[in-house]
This record gives C-alpha cells, structure tokens and sequence, in this order.
C-alpha cells in the first residue's frame, strides 16, 4: 500500500487524511527553502515546516504568501466529515512562459486555507513536481532529511555469510554495519566476497537523501532470478562514505550469518 502523498498518489486522499487525522508531527524549520518550478524560483523561505504525513519522512510546506511568480488555483476542494466548509483544495500552480520556454502547470499542489491548526496558510507541493528544490544552497533530492534520524557506520571483523536457497553465496571477514534510526541493520560486503558467478548487473536505480543513488545487481542461482536482489553505491553523500564500491543483500530475502549466528 502506498504511503500518504506518495509520488503521483491521489492527492485529495492525502487531504482526507491530514483532516480526519492530521499530520504525525509539524516542525518549522530556520534554513532557507528555494523551490525552482518551470526554471523561475516560486519560493524563497526561512519559514517552511517539515511536515511528517506518515512515519518514515517528512516533505516541505511553504507558506501560501511566500509563492512568487506563479498563480495558485484550487481544482479540487475537500471537505471534512464535521464540517460543511472546504477548508483544504486540491490546487494547480502555473508559472507563465518566457524567453522561449512554454507555460507550465502542475495540479500536484495541496493547499490549506488560514484556518486550518498546525497546517493554516500552508501549502504543498509535491517534491517531484518542481524542477529543484534547495536546502540553503544545495539541490535535496528524493524528499528532505529527517532531522530525528542518523546513520552510523561501524567497521567490523564479525565473520559474515550470505546463503540464498541455503546455499553460500557470499562470505567475507569484514563488513560495514550501516545502522539507520528506525531500521534494520545492513552490512556493506567488498563486491569480491560474492560469488561472480551469481550476478547480473540490473538498470534499476534508486535515491536515498542519506547515502545517494543505488545501482543493483539480480542473482541467478539454479536457474532462478531474484531481482535486484544486492544493490550498491559507486559514489555517496558525505555521510555515508565508508559504504562506497560495497555491496549489501536484503535481509529479507536472503539468510546472513554473523560470526556464526543467523541474524533475524
């Protein structure tokens, strides 16, 4: 089931949600907020929220006043169950054409009117929707960060095995342990522990705003595909350096020994 707001998901069910059950948590946030629509900044902020409509991430809200150099229209209002009046809309963004380029619009934009709690006088607009947005002066991609959540890297000599079908496919004396808050830990193998004989590159991509675009590899083992199976990083943000040129299974669909014992 998607998430709430998920990328091209209904929007006025992301509205139906924030009213019957508002948003999980509202931060306002001091760093500045550029979003770049149609290749004109439509909002330059020191006073978007990041606003959590479920529990994994949270997206920016801007202010209704802080949006230049576009229209706002609603096409889409949505009504509460105890009240008659529409007090969240559905709404299209258009920034007109200039200097060759066309006119563009977006309907992926939700809007609340000034009377709506913690989410009064805000408006959002889908991540994907904008050409750029900026966290002071660099490009964010994905979604934001969560402030609440870090990563830790640590090196470790625990003995590592990774078995699919029961069978041995990797194995290795080192690894990095990626621990993430809320999630399960990861280990970062050297691509040398794994048997090349099992993988296949993919064309799947990824994004994570904490480590940065993933590549994949299937498996072929006994004449039977697990897709996208292994992924790693060529490059990574900052943060997350010590993961680079390793290669990591899903917990979830392989068994991994450490120092002997099976990680549940």
């Amino acid at each position: 089931m998607p998430l709430p707001g998920a990328s091209g998901s209904d929007l006025s069910e992301l509205a139906t949600h924030l009213l019957k059950q508002g948003p999980n948590k509202v931060l306002p946030t001091p760093r500045r907020i550029r979003i770049v629509f149609n290749h004109v900044v439509i909002v330059d902020t020191t006073s978007a929220s990041l606003v959590w409509e479920h529990d994994y991430y949270p997206h920016y809200y801007v202010p209704e006043s802080e949006i230049k150099n576009a229209t706002l229209k609603d096409v889409q209002p949505v009504k509460g169950e105890a009240d008659a009046s529409a007090r969240v809309a559905v709404a299209e963004l258009t920034v007109a054409g200039k200097d060759g380029i066309p006119t563009k619009t977006t309907n992926r934009v939700v809007r609340f009117d000034s009377s709506w709690g913690e989410l009064a006088g805000l408006v959002r607009i889908e991540f994907a929707a904008a050409d750029t947005w900026l966290e002071e002066d660099l490009p964010i991609y994905g979604h934001p960060k969560d402030p609440f959540k870090r990563i830790d890297i640590l090196p470790s000599t625990r003995p590592i095995e990774v078995r699919i079908a029961g069978k041995t496919v990797a194995k290795a004396s080192f690894a990095n342990h990626l621990h993430e808050t809320g999630l399960r830990v990861r280990y970062y193998l050297p691509l040398g522990a794994v048997d090349p004989a099992i993988l296949r590159p993919s064309t799947t991509t990824t994004y994570c705003p904490y480590k940065g675009t993933a590549e994949y590899y299937d498996v072929v083992l006994d004449g039977k595909e697990y897709k996208d199976i292994i992924w790693y990083y060529k490059s990574t943000i900052h943060e997350s350096a010590a993961i680079a040129g390793l290669v990591s299974f899903y917990n979830e669909k392989v068994e991994i020994f450490l120092d002997g014992k099976k990680v549940e």
